[in-house]
Protein backbone atom coordinates (compact mmCIF):
# COMPACT_ATOMS: atom_id res chain seq x y z
CA UNK A 1 0.00 0.00 0.00
CA UNK A 2 1.52 3.34 -1.07
CA UNK A 3 -1.81 5.70 -1.32
CA UNK A 4 -2.35 8.01 1.79
CA UNK A 5 -5.44 9.68 2.72
CA UNK A 6 -4.28 13.22 1.17
CA UNK A 7 -3.79 11.28 -2.18
CA UNK A 8 -7.06 11.72 -2.64
CA UNK A 9 -8.03 14.56 0.26
CA UNK A 10 -5.40 16.88 -0.32
CA UNK A 11 -5.44 20.39 1.70
CA UNK A 12 -4.16 22.17 -0.98
CA UNK A 13 -6.89 20.55 -3.70
CA UNK A 14 -9.76 21.56 -1.16
CA UNK A 15 -9.46 18.54 0.61
CA UNK A 16 -10.12 16.88 -2.91
CA UNK A 17 -8.01 15.65 -5.62
CA UNK A 18 -9.12 18.23 -8.83
CA UNK A 19 -9.96 15.05 -10.26
CA UNK A 20 -13.42 13.68 -11.14
CA UNK A 21 -12.63 9.92 -9.99
CA UNK A 22 -10.00 9.56 -8.14
CA UNK A 23 -7.25 6.90 -8.92
CA UNK A 24 -6.18 5.03 -6.35
CA UNK A 25 -3.35 2.06 -5.29
CA UNK A 26 -1.14 1.92 -8.66
CA UNK A 27 -1.86 5.28 -9.42
CA UNK A 28 1.30 7.94 -10.08
CA UNK A 29 1.59 11.75 -9.28
CA UNK A 30 -1.18 14.35 -7.17
CA UNK A 31 -4.32 15.71 -7.87
CA UNK A 32 -4.79 16.86 -11.65
CA UNK A 33 -1.40 15.30 -12.67
CA UNK A 34 -1.86 11.86 -11.01
CA UNK A 35 -1.25 9.17 -13.45
CA UNK A 36 -3.45 5.67 -13.87
CA UNK A 37 0.34 3.87 -13.50
CA UNK A 38 2.41 1.58 -15.69
CA UNK A 39 3.50 -1.78 -16.73
CA UNK A 40 1.67 -4.20 -14.36
CA UNK A 41 0.64 -1.67 -11.93
CA UNK A 42 -1.48 -0.14 -14.22
CA UNK A 43 -5.07 0.32 -12.00
CA UNK A 44 -7.85 -2.07 -12.46
CA UNK A 45 -10.58 0.58 -12.30
CA UNK A 46 -10.83 4.47 -10.65
CA UNK A 47 -12.57 5.41 -7.63
CA UNK A 48 -16.01 5.14 -9.18
CA UNK A 49 -17.52 8.01 -7.11
CA UNK A 50 -15.97 11.89 -6.61
CA UNK A 51 -13.25 12.43 -3.28
CA UNK A 52 -15.80 13.93 -1.07
CA UNK A 53 -14.36 17.20 0.45
CA UNK A 54 -14.05 16.92 4.61
CA UNK A 55 -14.60 20.42 6.09
CA UNK A 56 -17.28 20.79 9.02
CA UNK A 57 -17.74 16.55 8.70
CA UNK A 58 -16.80 16.06 12.36
CA UNK A 59 -19.86 18.33 13.14
CA UNK A 60 -21.80 16.33 15.60
CA UNK A 61 -24.60 16.95 12.93
CA UNK A 62 -23.14 14.43 10.09
CA UNK A 63 -24.32 10.91 11.46
CA UNK A 64 -23.69 9.83 7.41
CA UNK A 65 -21.03 9.35 5.62
CA UNK A 66 -20.20 8.72 1.45
CA UNK A 67 -22.68 9.72 -0.81
CA UNK A 68 -25.00 7.32 -0.70
CA UNK A 69 -24.99 6.99 2.94
CA UNK A 70 -23.54 3.59 3.53
CA UNK A 71 -22.30 4.55 6.67
CA UNK A 72 -24.64 6.49 9.21
CA UNK A 73 -25.09 6.27 13.45
CA UNK A 74 -27.42 3.41 14.84
CA UNK A 75 -27.12 3.24 18.37
CA UNK A 76 -29.27 -0.12 18.15
CA UNK A 77 -26.33 -1.70 16.62
CA UNK A 78 -23.98 -3.19 18.60
CA UNK A 79 -21.33 -1.27 16.71
CA UNK A 80 -23.18 1.70 17.01
CA UNK A 81 -23.10 2.09 13.24
CA UNK A 82 -25.05 1.04 10.25
CA UNK A 83 -21.96 0.02 7.46
CA UNK A 84 -21.32 -2.33 4.22
CA UNK A 85 -19.41 -4.48 6.87
CA UNK A 86 -22.47 -4.70 9.15
CA UNK A 87 -21.42 -6.94 12.06
CA UNK A 88 -17.96 -6.91 11.32
CA UNK A 89 -17.29 -3.37 12.09
CA UNK A 90 -14.91 -3.28 15.13
CA UNK A 91 -16.70 -1.16 18.46
CA UNK A 92 -14.94 1.70 20.08
CA UNK A 93 -15.94 3.94 17.37
CA UNK A 94 -16.19 7.30 17.91
CA UNK A 95 -18.23 9.13 15.36
CA UNK A 96 -19.25 8.52 11.93
CA UNK A 97 -16.20 10.36 10.51
CA UNK A 98 -13.80 7.92 12.27
CA UNK A 99 -15.93 4.74 10.90
CA UNK A 100 -15.90 6.23 7.02
CA UNK A 101 -11.70 5.81 7.83
CA UNK A 102 -12.55 2.22 8.20
CA UNK A 103 -13.05 1.80 4.76
CA UNK A 104 -10.55 3.03 2.12
CA UNK A 105 -7.98 0.45 3.37
CA UNK A 106 -10.61 -2.34 2.39
CA UNK A 107 -10.69 -1.41 -0.94
CA UNK A 108 -8.58 -2.67 -3.62
CA UNK A 109 -9.47 0.51 -6.29
CA UNK A 110 -8.78 3.00 -3.19
CA UNK A 111 -5.80 1.64 -1.22
CA UNK A 112 -5.89 -1.78 -0.88
CA UNK A 113 -4.26 -3.08 -4.46
CA UNK A 114 -5.13 -6.00 -5.92
CA UNK A 115 -5.10 -9.40 -5.16
CA UNK A 116 -1.32 -11.39 -5.27
CA UNK A 117 0.36 -7.66 -4.54
CA UNK A 118 0.58 -7.96 -1.29
CA UNK A 119 -1.14 -9.58 2.30
CA UNK A 120 -3.13 -6.49 2.89
CA UNK A 121 -4.79 -6.92 -0.96
CA UNK A 122 -5.24 -10.11 -0.50
CA UNK A 123 -7.08 -9.96 2.90
CA UNK A 124 -9.34 -7.48 0.76
CA UNK A 125 -10.02 -9.80 -2.14
CA UNK A 126 -11.09 -12.38 0.16
CA UNK A 127 -13.89 -9.59 1.53
CA UNK A 128 -11.92 -10.43 5.29
CA UNK A 129 -12.06 -6.89 6.78
CA UNK A 130 -10.81 -7.75 9.96
CA UNK A 131 -7.89 -8.93 8.58
CA UNK A 132 -7.30 -5.98 6.57
CA UNK A 133 -7.44 -3.93 9.61
CA UNK A 134 -5.21 -6.28 11.87
CA UNK A 135 -2.23 -6.15 9.34
CA UNK A 136 -2.41 -2.55 8.71
CA UNK A 137 -2.28 -1.88 12.32
CA UNK A 138 0.14 -4.45 13.23
CA UNK A 139 1.89 -2.02 10.17
CA UNK A 140 1.66 1.01 11.90
CA UNK A 141 2.41 0.20 15.32
CA UNK A 142 5.68 -1.31 13.99
CA UNK A 143 6.86 2.34 13.36
CA UNK A 144 8.47 3.99 16.59
CA UNK A 145 7.17 7.34 16.33
CA UNK A 146 3.36 5.94 15.43
CA UNK A 147 3.46 3.71 18.55
CA UNK A 148 4.94 6.54 20.66
CA UNK A 149 2.21 8.70 19.45
CA UNK A 150 -0.59 5.87 19.91
CA UNK A 151 0.57 5.71 23.31
CA UNK A 152 -0.34 8.94 23.96
CA UNK A 153 -3.01 9.18 22.96
CA UNK A 154 -5.01 6.60 24.38
CA UNK A 155 -4.51 5.88 28.17
CA UNK A 156 -5.69 2.26 27.84
CA UNK A 157 -2.54 1.30 25.34
CA UNK A 158 0.97 0.92 27.02
CA UNK A 159 4.10 -0.14 25.73
CA UNK A 160 3.10 -3.78 27.65
CA UNK A 161 0.22 -3.64 26.07
CA UNK A 162 0.17 -1.93 22.38
CA UNK A 163 0.61 -5.34 20.60
CA UNK A 164 -2.38 -6.74 21.90
CA UNK A 165 -4.67 -4.25 22.05
CA UNK A 166 -3.83 -1.38 19.80
CA UNK A 167 -6.67 -1.92 16.56
CA UNK A 168 -7.28 -0.16 13.42
CA UNK A 169 -10.16 1.91 15.53
CA UNK A 170 -7.43 3.79 17.37
CA UNK A 171 -6.13 4.62 14.28
CA UNK A 172 -9.32 4.95 12.71
CA UNK A 173 -10.25 7.48 15.85
CA UNK A 174 -7.15 9.70 15.44
CA UNK A 175 -7.79 10.36 12.05
CA UNK A 176 -11.25 11.14 12.62
CA UNK A 177 -10.15 13.43 14.83
CA UNK A 178 -7.61 15.32 13.24
CA UNK A 179 -9.90 15.54 10.14
CA UNK A 180 -12.35 16.83 12.29
CA UNK A 181 -10.54 19.55 13.88
CA UNK A 182 -8.03 20.57 10.95
CA UNK A 183 -10.72 21.26 8.57
CA UNK A 184 -13.30 22.46 10.64
CA UNK A 185 -14.48 26.13 8.82
CA UNK A 186 -16.40 28.12 10.74
CA UNK A 187 -15.66 31.83 10.20
CA UNK A 188 -16.39 32.97 6.72
CA UNK A 189 -18.15 35.70 5.74
CA UNK A 190 -21.37 34.01 6.31
CA UNK A 191 -20.55 32.73 9.77
CA UNK A 192 -19.92 36.26 10.96
CA UNK A 193 -22.89 37.84 9.10
CA UNK A 194 -24.72 35.21 11.58
CA UNK A 195 -22.80 35.83 14.36
CA UNK A 196 -23.66 39.75 13.55
CA UNK A 197 -20.10 40.60 13.53
CA UNK A 198 -20.21 42.20 9.70
CA UNK A 199 -23.24 43.37 7.17
CA UNK A 200 -23.02 41.41 3.83
CA UNK A 201 -22.60 43.92 0.82
CA UNK A 202 -25.55 44.97 -1.56
CA UNK A 203 -24.51 42.33 -4.16
CA UNK A 204 -23.97 39.27 -1.30
CA UNK A 205 -27.33 40.55 0.22
CA UNK A 206 -29.13 40.03 -3.44
CA UNK A 207 -27.38 36.30 -3.65
CA UNK A 208 -28.89 35.79 -0.55
CA UNK A 209 -32.00 36.66 -1.22
CA UNK A 210 -32.38 34.43 -4.38
CA UNK A 211 -30.44 31.31 -2.41
CA UNK A 212 -33.38 31.50 0.44
CA UNK A 213 -36.07 32.63 -1.98
CA UNK A 214 -37.06 32.34 -5.28
CA UNK A 215 -33.83 30.22 -6.23
CA UNK A 216 -34.93 27.91 -3.59
CA UNK A 217 -31.78 26.73 -2.88
CA UNK A 218 -32.11 26.56 0.53
CA UNK A 219 -34.93 24.01 0.36
CA UNK A 220 -32.25 21.48 0.63
CA UNK A 221 -29.16 23.41 1.59
CA UNK A 222 -30.61 24.64 4.93
CA UNK A 223 -29.17 25.30 7.95
CA UNK A 224 -26.20 26.48 9.47
CA UNK A 225 -24.27 23.72 7.18
CA UNK A 226 -26.40 24.37 4.67
CA UNK A 227 -27.76 20.65 3.73
CA UNK A 228 -30.76 18.19 4.67
CA UNK A 229 -28.44 15.92 5.15
CA UNK A 230 -31.42 13.90 2.96
CA UNK A 231 -30.81 11.87 -0.58
CA UNK A 232 -32.51 13.50 -3.93
CA UNK A 233 -32.29 12.32 -7.96
CA UNK A 234 -30.67 15.68 -9.86
CA UNK A 235 -29.82 13.89 -12.81
CA UNK A 236 -26.34 14.55 -12.35
CA UNK A 237 -24.71 12.93 -16.00
CA UNK A 238 -23.07 9.50 -15.51
CA UNK A 239 -19.44 9.41 -16.05
CA UNK A 240 -16.71 6.84 -15.27
CA UNK A 241 -16.92 3.19 -15.50
CA UNK A 242 -19.84 2.90 -12.57
CA UNK A 243 -20.80 1.00 -9.50
CA UNK A 244 -21.73 -2.28 -11.47
CA UNK A 245 -25.14 -1.12 -11.87
CA UNK A 246 -27.16 -0.97 -15.53
CA UNK A 247 -26.04 -1.33 -18.96
CA UNK A 248 -22.18 -3.38 -19.17
CA UNK A 249 -22.15 -2.79 -14.97
CA UNK A 250 -21.34 0.93 -15.89
CA UNK A 251 -24.15 3.01 -14.49
CA UNK A 252 -24.45 3.94 -10.58
CA UNK A 253 -27.58 3.63 -8.62
CA UNK A 254 -26.69 5.50 -5.77
CA UNK A 255 -29.09 5.37 -2.41
CA UNK A 256 -30.42 2.39 -3.82
CA UNK A 257 -27.30 -0.06 -3.50
CA UNK A 258 -28.00 1.03 0.45
CA UNK A 259 -31.40 0.24 0.55
CA UNK A 260 -32.20 -1.83 -2.09
CA UNK A 261 -35.31 0.42 -2.81
CA UNK A 262 -35.94 0.86 -6.63
CA UNK A 263 -37.26 4.67 -5.70
CA UNK A 264 -33.94 5.88 -3.91
CA UNK A 265 -32.60 4.87 -7.79
CA UNK A 266 -29.97 7.70 -8.89
CA UNK A 267 -30.56 9.23 -5.05
CA UNK A 268 -27.51 11.01 -3.36
CA UNK A 269 -26.91 12.59 -0.08
CA UNK A 270 -26.82 16.55 0.14
CA UNK A 271 -23.44 17.72 0.59
CA UNK A 272 -22.64 20.29 2.64
CA UNK A 273 -21.99 23.79 0.53
CA UNK A 274 -19.75 24.69 3.24
CA UNK A 275 -16.46 26.13 1.25
CA UNK A 276 -18.04 25.33 -1.96
CA UNK A 277 -16.40 27.51 -3.94
CA UNK A 278 -13.18 25.60 -2.70
CA UNK A 279 -14.20 22.02 -3.20
CA UNK A 280 -14.88 20.87 -6.87
CA UNK A 281 -14.97 19.25 -8.91
CA UNK A 282 -18.88 19.15 -8.39
CA UNK A 283 -21.77 16.41 -8.29
CA UNK A 284 -21.29 12.69 -7.05
CA UNK A 285 -19.12 12.02 -9.80
CA UNK A 286 -17.63 15.51 -10.35
CA UNK A 287 -19.09 15.95 -13.39
CA UNK A 288 -18.69 19.62 -13.48
CA UNK A 289 -15.60 21.42 -13.18
CA UNK A 290 -17.04 24.57 -12.79
CA UNK A 291 -19.45 25.84 -9.64
CA UNK A 292 -21.25 27.88 -12.24
CA UNK A 293 -22.27 24.82 -14.49
CA UNK A 294 -23.17 22.91 -11.38
CA UNK A 295 -25.77 26.06 -10.21
CA UNK A 296 -26.56 25.91 -13.85
CA UNK A 297 -27.56 21.74 -13.94
CA UNK A 298 -29.87 22.84 -10.92
CA UNK A 299 -31.48 25.43 -12.75
CA UNK A 300 -32.80 22.80 -15.81
CA UNK A 301 -31.07 19.51 -14.96
CA UNK A 302 -33.15 17.84 -17.42
CA UNK A 303 -31.89 20.18 -20.35
CA UNK A 304 -27.98 20.36 -18.47
CA UNK A 305 -28.21 16.22 -18.95
CA UNK A 306 -29.15 16.20 -22.19
CA UNK A 307 -26.82 18.80 -23.29
CA UNK A 308 -23.69 17.66 -20.89
CA UNK A 309 -20.31 18.65 -22.16
CA UNK A 310 -18.14 15.71 -21.90
CA UNK A 311 -14.84 17.51 -22.69
CA UNK A 312 -15.13 19.35 -19.01
CA UNK A 313 -14.86 15.59 -17.07
CA UNK A 314 -11.85 15.55 -15.51
CA UNK A 315 -10.48 11.60 -15.63
CA UNK A 316 -7.24 10.57 -15.96
CA UNK A 317 -6.57 8.71 -18.87
CA UNK A 318 -6.37 5.19 -19.01
CA UNK A 319 -6.24 2.86 -22.55
CA UNK A 320 -8.79 0.33 -21.23
CA UNK A 321 -10.99 2.25 -18.75
CA UNK A 322 -11.23 5.87 -20.97
CA UNK A 323 -13.40 3.77 -23.50
CA UNK A 324 -16.20 2.93 -21.04
CA UNK A 325 -16.54 6.73 -19.40
CA UNK A 326 -19.21 7.77 -21.61
CA UNK A 327 -21.07 4.51 -22.50
CA UNK A 328 -23.77 5.25 -20.00
CA UNK A 329 -24.51 9.04 -21.00
CA UNK A 330 -24.40 7.96 -24.35
CA UNK A 331 -27.32 5.28 -23.75
CA UNK A 332 -30.01 6.69 -24.30
CA UNK A 333 -32.58 4.50 -22.75
CA UNK A 334 -30.17 4.91 -19.51
CA UNK A 335 -29.79 8.73 -19.88
CA UNK A 336 -34.06 8.54 -20.05
CA UNK A 337 -34.41 6.81 -17.51
CA UNK A 338 -31.75 8.95 -15.60
CA UNK A 339 -33.81 12.13 -16.52
CA UNK A 340 -36.99 10.43 -15.62
CA UNK A 341 -36.10 10.48 -11.69
CA UNK A 342 -35.27 14.01 -11.52
CA UNK A 343 -36.90 15.11 -8.41
CA UNK A 344 -36.55 18.99 -8.40
CA UNK A 345 -38.10 21.35 -11.25
CA UNK A 346 -36.52 23.90 -13.11
CA UNK A 347 -35.90 27.41 -11.66
CA UNK A 348 -35.74 30.75 -14.16
CA UNK A 349 -33.08 32.93 -12.72
CA UNK A 350 -31.29 35.36 -14.96
CA UNK A 351 -27.70 35.27 -15.55
CA UNK A 352 -27.18 38.62 -13.19
CA UNK A 353 -29.27 36.44 -10.52
CA UNK A 354 -26.74 33.46 -11.25
CA UNK A 355 -23.61 36.19 -10.58
CA UNK A 356 -25.30 37.62 -7.47
CA UNK A 357 -25.83 34.15 -6.35
CA UNK A 358 -22.19 32.84 -7.13
CA UNK A 359 -20.97 36.37 -5.00
CA UNK A 360 -23.23 34.99 -2.15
Amino acid sequence: MNTSCATCHHPLAGTGDGLALSVGEGGGGLGVTRDTGTGNDTIHDRVPRNAPHLFNLGAKQFITMFHDGRVTANPAHPSGFDSPDGDNLLSGLDHSLAVQAMFPPTSATEMAGQAGENSVADAAAAGDVVEVWRLLTSRVIAIPEYRDLIIQAYPDISENNIDTDATFVHIANAIGAFEATAFRADNSPYDRYLRGEIQFSQSQRMGYKIFTGYGNCSSCHSGLLQTDYDFHALGIPQIGTGKGDGINGLDDFGREQVTGDSADRYRFRTPTLRNVALTGLWGHNGAYDTLEAMVNHHLNPVDSLNNYDFSQARLAYNIDLSPLDSIVYNDQDSRTALAGAIEISPVQLSPEDVRFFLIF
